[in-house]
């Protein structure tokens, strides 16, 4: 009997007590005392679907950067509830990248936006840019900054680069689709929204978008 015989129906037990009291910290305590990372990125990839929506609850919670890529390949998966879990998840993981103190950075300017405190998040992302210019989510959280303060040019740069950096991260893509609509050019709009579609089938609003330029763009 080998070691996954063993492991699976233990992440599967764990996954039902989630589901009947959806109790987080104990989802991630029983996970972490018998899974790497690395197994669970293996199990996100399982034949059965409650496996794989087990594995990538758990990728959501405790993964770092590393599951990027495993929970991006989720966003495809034939289940719903798979992709479901892997959209919340994946955009946890593009906030856990860099050090303690590059993290704490990168959550501020995230607050910032959130409190529409754009000026305020441009400067921080200015400074977590020059200390490390791969962190993808800094360039996607300074594009919105810079797309709320109708500098469509600018989040439409920032937006590239962290498409460069993270080719999974799908809000940028929206994004920059929606400053590329600011700016008049429908066409390059249709190509970003259609790219983000690509990355994750579920975007409802920006399927209609694409529908919606196709028809535009069909009519000229």
């Amino acid at each position: 009997m080998g070691d996954e015989t063993i492991i699976l129906p233990f992440l599967s037990q764990a996954y039902d007590r989630y589901l009947d009291g959806q109790d987080a910290a104990a989802f991630i305590r029983e996970v972490s005392r018998v899974y790497t990372q690395g197994t669970l990125q293996r199990l996100a990839e399982h034949d059965l679907a409650r496996i794989r929506r087990a594995a990538v609850l758990a990728l959501g919670f405790l993964g770092d950067y590393e599951a990027n890529a495993t929970l991006g390949k989720a966003l495809q998966d034939e289940d719903r509830l798979v992709r479901t879990i892997a959209e919340h998840g994946i955009r946890k993981v593009w906030t856990r990248v860099g050090n303690a103190r590059q993290r704490r950075t990168l959550a501020v300017i995230i607050r910032l936006n959130e409190s529409q405190r754009f000026e305020a998040a441009i400067r921080r992302a200015n400074e977590l840019l020059r200390d490390a210019d791969w962190i993808a989510e800094a360039w996607n959280q300074r594009a919105i900054a810079h797309f709320s303060l109708k500098h469509y040019d600018d989040a439409i740069h920032d937006c590239r680069q962290a498409l460069e950096i993270n080719p999974y991260h799908f809000a940028a893509a929206a994004g920059m689709g929606q400053a590329y609509l600011e700016r008049g050019n429908p066409i390059a709009a249709l190509e970003s929204f259609r790219r983000a579609l690509r990355l994750n089938p579920d975007l409802e609003a920006v399927r209609v978008q694409v529908a919606r330029l196709t028809r535009l763009i069909g009519e000229k």
